[in-house]
């Protein structure tokens, strides 16, 4: 799930990137996403049912469901980005700079929370926090960009518009990488996250 989600993330950035429409195949994914994570939750809910798990067991099942459904939602963001580009159309000079610039944080962050899951690398938390903090500080300063450029002559409300959202997506994108390895700290220690 983690890599399927990587992959969506990737096409639909590029999507924008270049301009290609690919809501469709996004979708599609997204969808397989959607299922892989309510098979998670119902083999998870089995595992507890049956074996009744106890301590770091527990954990471990209680933060795969939990990474699931934040892959799950990295697929839902992906088709979310991939349907701007469908809604407002082409955004061919457009300043694209502010979602390059986020879009490859965000997607260091979805690699460093797989690799922590993967791993149950504890230490993931604090450098994905650390990162959030950047991703959080470009979209602040892109809403207040937005507010200031309507009064330009020369505004182009689609370009603004389009950017504003996937900068959003990227955010919330950020936001589960860290509820990833908030799951994966969980696990190795019993703690929860320090920032919730």
């Amino acid at each position: 799930m983690g890599h399927l989600s990587e992959d969506l993330v990737n096409s639909a950035l590029e999507s924008y990137d270049k301009g290609t429409m690919m809501r469709a195949q996004i979708f599609e994914g997204s969808e397989k996403l959607r299922f892989l994570q309510i098979e998670v939750t119902d083999f998870a809910t089995e595992l507890i049912a049956r074996y009744q798990p106890v301590a770091k067991d527990l954990r471990f099942i209680q933060s795969s469901m939990d990474a699931a459904y934040g892959f799950s939602r990295f697929g839902r963001y992906a088709y979310d980005i991939a349907e701007v580009l469908e809604t407002i159309g082409p955004l061919r000079n457009c300043d694209k700079s502010q979602v390059s610039q986020m879009a490859r944080t965000a997607k260091d962050m979805i690699k460093l929370s797989v690799k922590s899951l993967e791993k149950l690398d504890k230490n993931a938390s604090q450098k994905l926090y650390m990162m959030d903090d950047s991703v959080d500080s470009i979209f602040r300063n892109h809403l207040k960009k937005v507010l200031t450029q309507t009064k330009k002559r020369n505004f182009e409300p689609r370009c603004y518009v389009s950017a504003l959202l996937i900068l959003r997506y990227l955010e919330r994108i950020s936001d589960h990488a860290c509820y990833i390895g908030d799951s994966v700290l969980y696990v190795v220690t019993g703690d929860p996250s320090p920032r919730r």
